[in-house]
């Protein structure tokens, strides 16, 4: 039976690098790439995005076979389900990572900074998880936002691009500054410094100065940011004048890594000057919050609710 299937498959696969595969024969192909692709054991830690990663093969091939030439959708599912076959054996293959000693950088309560080794300094939010290299080598600085928000100053390399994955996309610069914010529900990009080029499933935009790119229900778009995110609220003093509740509870949200739960949603128009030193904890603006509204902001775990 094995060897029937090993077979069929070897008689599909030759056929359709001839381009001689009806469309129901290609469908098959595909059926079974994809679904050796979803039974593989991947760790996303180590290994990154299965999607970003099996596109990034794809594009590589596509790139070294010349894209006018025919190139079967499916073996970028061959070829991503491979890369486990050659960790068995001690190989890891994923583009400019090789021989990389990989570096998982997490905060817990309060915002952290890191330096990498090209420079680069990473300002993570709390709640956060970000992994680097302990070294850049290779013709790429490649590294990824795992959880939650970080402020990018990415020093300037126009021969080594700098590459983030972040969930389903990514953001690619040279030098420049830059905010990533990334839920379960979409990824922001957000444009303080220099242009960026973000991508994410087959969608591509360019972003300058006071730009966002919003990645949600697969889409990716292009707007105007918000001005509060104009800055690098981790390592500067920051002063909300007369603003909103709701603008400074974002801000919270995205600094801290907080969900912010209140039952009635008219206090979001409250007015208020709040001053947030970079260094403040959550509960010394907090603090500020409660005297000025007469609220009763408290924190339980990553949840902030209104007693």
């Amino acid at each position: 039976m094995i060897k029937r299937i090993k077979h069929s498959l070897e008689y599909l696969l030759d056929k359709s690098s001839r381009g001689k595969t009806s469309s129901a024969e290609e469908n098959l192909l595909h059926d079974f790439a994809f679904s050796e692709y979803q039974n593989s054991k991947w760790d996303n830690d180590f290994m990154g995005n299965p999607e970003i990663e099996s596109q990034n093969i794809y594009e590589e091939i596509q790139l070294r076979i010349g894209r006018k030439r025919s190139f079967r959708p499916y073996l970028k599912y061959i070829a991503a389900a491979s890369i486990l076959f050659l960790l068995g054996l001690g190989f890891f293959l994923r583009p400019n990572v090789l021989n990389q000693k990989q570096i998982t950088f997490k905060t817990s309560s309060i915002p952290k900074s890191i330096q990498l080794s090209d420079g680069s300094k990473i300002y993570l939010a709390a709640n956060s998880s970000f992994q680097y290299p302990e070294k850049f080598e290779g013709d790429q600085r490649t590294v990824s936002l795992l959880k939650g928000n970080a402020f990018f100053e990415v020093a300037k390399d126009k021969q080594h691009p700098f590459i983030i994955h972040s969930g389903e996309i990514q953001t690619r610069v040279v030098g420049t500054s830059f905010h990533i914010q990334l839920s379960k529900l979409n990824c922001k990009v957000i444009v303080v410094t220099g242009k960026v080029n973000v991508s994410g499933k087959g969608q591509s935009v360019d972003l300058v100065p006071n730009q966002e790119a919003l990645f949600e229900s697969q889409k990716l778009t292009k707007q105007m940011a918000d001005k509060a995110f104009l800055v690098n609220w981790y390592n500067e003093d920051v002063t909300l004048e007369q603003t909103t509740l709701k603008q400074v509870i974002t801000i919270l949200q995205y600094k801290y890594g907080v969900s912010f739960e209140y039952d009635d949603k008219h206090v979001l128009a409250t007015p208020l000057t709040v001053f947030i030193k970079k260094d403040a904890t959550l509960e010394n603006v907090l603090e500020q919050i409660n005297y000025i509204t007469n609220l009763k902001f408290k924190v339980y775990g990553e949840i902030v609710k209104v007693d």
